[in-house]
């Protein structure tokens, strides 16, 4: 189907919304298809070298990874139980044969987490992912002025930002999305100090979102978007790696402040289920620490000059007397 993508609303005060633009039409491609379990088990048996696992290696293989009868073997059940429930015919796994298959996967607690949201469907709930900031979360941010933070969605939509974060990511064409940045401007390359791994980082994430969230359509657009405009995310996705984010060192080059190697958090908002609030903080004394100084003072004329332009523009229109 097609639609016209919604954008994220921000908050007031002192986080702003991007720069208006006109509305983008595309087409929504629903890259999932029911057997999303059979999807993920596939994806995350061919992550898995024999020799991780203890058997021979045999050479060269048609398809990388484990085959069937391998994971089978290494999970203790049958190898017509392992097939059939990669093809969808079995779609009542038990907890003790997920747990078997998680093992015999190497899958960590987070891959494995997202496993049995996947075969026990009542598992973790279904709430809705909440999509607009609460004023309260705005405040927060604009009282931390000597750090970037910001607030993401679940589909990693930009909700509401600081002046530091809008002037740590101020080089990008549009500051809306996380995904779309890093995947679809071309400035991203020069600014994360190690792109492939922030791109891998941030579909790992977008995979435990979309897990936590399985019917959210938000989600849907950012990935069938992507999946249709940039084919490294295309890749990544099908990589089906599970990994939320909660803390990261994060390399960045800015192109008037210069490298910054910053601490990065994220806080789960438990009152707005799906949104986290992210900071970024620097080593004190540090190089990077006399970069966020540096950031401040940039974001602080970045606002005097934008009051400077909105009471010129009101004395034009007569909405202010000189």
């Amino acid at each position: 189907m097609t639609g016209v993508r919604p954008q994220p609303r921000l908050g007031q005060s002192g986080c702003t919304a991007p720069t208006p633009r006109e509305p983008v039409r595309i087409t929504v491609v629903r890259v999932d298809s029911e057997n999303k379990l059979g999807e993920y088990l596939r994806a995350r048996r061919a992550l898995v070298r024999p020799q991780d696992v203890g058997l021979p290696d045999d050479g060269p293989r048609r398809v990388p990874g484990l085959r069937r009868d391998e994971v089978a073997l290494l999970a203790g059940v049958s190898t017509d139980y392992y097939i059939r429930l990669e093809q969808g015919r079995e779609r009542h796994p038990s907890d003790q044969v997920l747990r078997s298959i998680a093992g015999a996967l190497r899958l960590d607690d987070d891959a494995a987490v997202h496993l049995f949201r996947l075969g026990l469907p009542v598992f973790g709930g279904r709430a809705a992912a909440a999509p607009t900031a609460a004023p309260e979360l705005v405040r927060l941010m604009d009282g931390m002025p000597d750090v970037p933070a910001f607030l993401v969605g679940a589909a990693q939509d930009i909700l509401g930002a600081n002046a530091m974060a809008r002037e740590l990511y101020g080089g990008f064409a549009r500051y809306d999305n996380l995904l779309r940045m890093i995947f679809l401007d071309p400035y991203a390359k020069s600014f994360y100090g190690d792109w492939d791994a922030a791109s891998r980082l941030a579909v790992s994430n977008l995979r435990a979102s979309s897990s936590q969230f399985p019917a959210d359509e938000r989600i849907e657009r950012v990935v069938g978007e992507l999946t249709l405009r940039s084919p490294s995310f295309s890749n990544l996705w099908a990589r089906y790696e599970v990994r939320p984010r909660t803390r990261e060192k994060k390399h960045f080059v800015h192109p008037r402040v210069g490298e910054l190697r910053l601490h990065f958090e994220t806080f789960a908002v438990t009152s707005a289920p799906g949104q986290h609030l992210s900071v970024y903080s620097a080593e004190p004394g540090s190089a990077s620490d006399d970069g966020l100084v540096l950031l401040r003072r940039l974001a602080e004329q970045a606002a005097t000059a934008a009051e400077d332009a909105g009471e010129a523009t009101a004395l034009e229109k007569g909405e202010i007397r000189s």
